[in-house]
């Protein structure tokens, strides 16, 4: 199953994607399922309910609506850094024994084809394209072998990074988290749609229609299961967290010259089986 939120001025909805179209309804029909992180938390009996009642509903024109973040408010929003083995190389750090995680913010969402603002602070705006684990069933202490079976599905991440800020500590919490960087969606793919674990998926990046960025999922030092079982080890994993899993090498920064993104710049993450993610950029005004 493939769910997309969106809204129409006003009213929002929730959407099936089936076949390329969206077919859904409004917040504001009596059918309507519930939003999203709700039937996430009721498992897959909640998520073929609406799936059912979704299909029965109204076929959404794409170019008429806006794309929201599949999850607009999750309790915890868990990043890895250096995840990729390439990517730790170009950045100039020593591949971690232990994952690097760190924390965003929903306050800097944005959602398919909503414009990446490039910070009236700095011309330092990067692109790091990600997958996105999204925590169905919680809990703590979770072994590896059973991650899995806590995750109700996956999306699309571009953890835009406003590089000058993210080093001027040891902490990258600032430079990860400026208003407009954080674009997710524009789907939420249920798990059974994919290999487990995104085993075998394919992440690309391009800038302006160029590959910046392209890897396997499998490239991941930490993957999914792992990153599930070690983090819950020190906190209990909530349904609707999400785990950003990290990005591979070929970053604007490890460039030289250095490619940051600018005002007319298109961005765009596809993972094969999930979707593209597309990300125009602007300047704060």
């Amino acid at each position: 199953m493939r769910f997309a939120v969106f809204e129409k001025g006003s009213r929002g909805g929730l959407a099936l994607e089936v076949e390329g179209k969206l077919v859904g309804l409004y917040a504001d029909d009596d059918r309507y399922p519930g939003d999203l992180a709700k039937l996430v938390a009721g498992g897959s009996a909640a998520l073929e309910a609406a799936r059912r009642a979704l299909s029965r509903g109204n076929v959404i024109d794409g170019a008429d609506v806006k794309l929201l973040p599949p999850f607009p408010r999750p309790g915890k929003i868990l990043c890895v850094g250096l995840n990729y083995r390439d990517h730790s190389a170009e950045s100039g750090f020593k591949q971690p024994d232990y994952p690097t995680l760190f924390a965003r913010f929903s306050s800097g969402f944005i959602g398919h084809n909503e414009a990446m603002v490039r910070p009236k602070a700095s011309v330092e705006l990067d692109y790091e394209g990600e997958l996105v684990a999204v925590i169905g069933k919680g809990g703590r202490h979770i072994s590896k072998s059973d991650a899995l079976n806590h995750v109700a599905g996956y999306s699309i991440f571009n953890d835009g990074s406003i590089r000058d800020y993210q080093f001027m500590s040891p902490q990258w919490t600032v430079g990860k988290n400026f208003d407009g960087t954080g674009a997710f969606g524009p789907t939420f793919v249920t798990a059974d749609e994919l290999p487990p674990g995104c085993h075998g998926l394919k992440l690309i990046t391009r800038l302006n229609g160029q590959i910046v960025q392209s890897a396997g999922i499998d490239d991941m030092v930490f993957d999914v299961a792992t990153l599930i079982s070690v983090i819950s080890e020190a906190m209990t994993l909530e349904s609707g967290d999400i785990i950003v899993t990290g990005t591979p090498s070929g970053v604007g920064l490890a460039r030289k010259p250095p490619l940051f993104m600018k005002p007319g710049d298109v961005v765009e993450v596809e993972i094969e089986g999930i979707g593209v993610l597309r990300n125009p950029i602007v300047d704060e005004t």
